[in-house]
């Protein structure tokens, strides 16, 4: 009998479409029960995400209130001491986090810059924390560089479908995000890539964007998927609501299609109740950002998150409340 891969890189778009064409019940008991395969039941990975710098971004992502290009009325900020991370960081761990983000809006960080984040990385990961930066594009040389400093996970994220991606971002090429991708895994790091949904694409290009991630060399370890924040400014901001049912359908499919992955339930949570968070896990999801910002727009707090783990018999255990939540 021939032996069934369980890890594939040949997803063929009529075999996707197939996935999102079942009805939500065949489609979420699929996804739930590799999900059981792979990961240990009601258990969900926690991350903290820091700002540090803020706004000023010479990119014109359509969805982003830190690009140069919107007014959005944002706050900057120069890159930020060594002494903010670390007391971020140590929060970040006290409250349950097992990886700190660091995201800087650049185009692609300078020598200087890079050298200072080195050691941002190499404070946190003395802290026993996962570190994770995106940081915009890199060349090879930055990538082995985070790489020697310690760095476990580089986010770089593909947004949407190559197709697609031209009507949300012109100030770079939907290659540039894969040759920076190449570049951090020749390194030695870890991917951590995914998309956001509710930007006014299509089903086909959510498919689109899924075989892009599950057809690279290797999987991303982490994959992120966003809902939309319309935040007022941007371009986006009048774009209809996402149907909640294509948050978790999407979810799905991901878990069937790249089954040992971490998916993300990441930004957009503050506009999901209970109900659609609830489906996103038994979907798949088992990764989330906690604290109250998330870069620069809102998320649940930690008081907020620790009951609904509590309602869903989640790991609440692990997300004690503290007063710095």
């Amino acid at each position: 009998m021939k032996k069934i891969k369980t890890i594939r890189n040949n997803w063929k778009n009529s075999e996707v479409k197939r996935l999102f064409n079942l009805s939500l019940n065949d489609l979420l008991f699929k996804s739930h029960t590799i999900h059981r395969k792979n990961f240990k039941k009601n258990e969900v990975q926690l991350s903290t995400l820091l700002s540090i710098k803020t706004g000023s971004c010479p990119e014109d992502c359509a969805y982003c209130p830190q690009s140069a290009h919107h007014n959005a009325n944002l706050e900057k900020e120069k890159l930020v001491e060594l002494k903010k991370v670390e007391k971020a960081a140590i929060i970040a761990k006290k409250n349950g986090s097992t990886r700190f983000c660091m995201g800087a809006a650049w185009r692609n960080p300078t020598d200087r810059d890079l050298e200072l984040v080195c050691k941002m990385i190499e404070k946190v990961s003395s802290l026993g924390l996962e570190t994770c930066a995106t940081l915009g594009m890199l060349n090879q040389k930055q990538a082995e560089k985070l790489a020697k400093s310690g760095l476990d996970y580089y986010n770089h994220n593909i947004d949407t479908s190559k197709k697609y991606y031209k009507e949300i971002i012109t100030t770079r090429k939907f290659e540039d995000r894969i040759t920076t991708l190449n570049n951090v895994r020749e390194a030695g790091l870890k991917v951590c890539c995914g998309g956001i949904l509710g930007m006014g694409e299509t089903l086909e290009d959510r498919i689109d964007m899924l075989i892009t991630l599950a057809n690279l060399p290797k999987h991303p370890e982490s994959v992120p998927l966003n809902q939309l924040i319309k935040i007022p400014g941007t371009p986006l901001e009048n774009t209809n609501d996402l149907n909640p049912f294509d948050l978790i359908k999407t979810i799905s499919v991901a878990r069937i299609m790249m089954p040992k992955s971490y998916i993300r339930l990441s930004a957009g949570r503050t506009n999901m109740d209970d109900s659609t968070q609830a489906l996103a896990f038994f979907a798949g999801a088992n990764s989330i950002f906690q604290g109250d910002i998330l870069l620069t727009a809102p998320n649940p707090g930690k008081k907020t998150d620790a009951q609904l783990f509590d309602k869903l018999g989640l790991n609440s255990e692990k997300i004690p409340i503290t007063n710095n939540a």
